[in-house]
């Protein structure tokens, strides 16, 4: 998990300043950068359903085989979901 040479750094506010409401969709894309909030490198790349928020981190419900995991990820590491 790094970034590319020119990546580094912290990532533009704009993309932080994101509401995340409830029944949005949201992909997980693990920023390096924050190492707060980060989820299991596992989950790098899935969509997930945002269920609510607590405190500063959004709780995300995302699916693995069978069953629904409940996420607790900060917002450096989601964007708002194109499909």
């Amino acid at each position: 998990m790094s970034k590319h040479v020119r990546t580094r750094g912290l990532r533009p506010l704009t993309s932080l300043l994101i509401d995340y409401e409830a029944g949005q969709r949201v992909d997980i894309v693990i920023d390096p950068g924050f190492h707060k909030g980060m989820p299991h490198r596992k989950y790098q790349g899935r969509t997930g359903v945002v269920a609510g928020t607590r405190g500063r981190a959004v709780v995300v419900d995302v699916a693995v085989g069978n069953q629904t995991r409940e996420l607790m990820i900060r917002p450096e590491h989601l964007r708002p979901s194109k499909s």
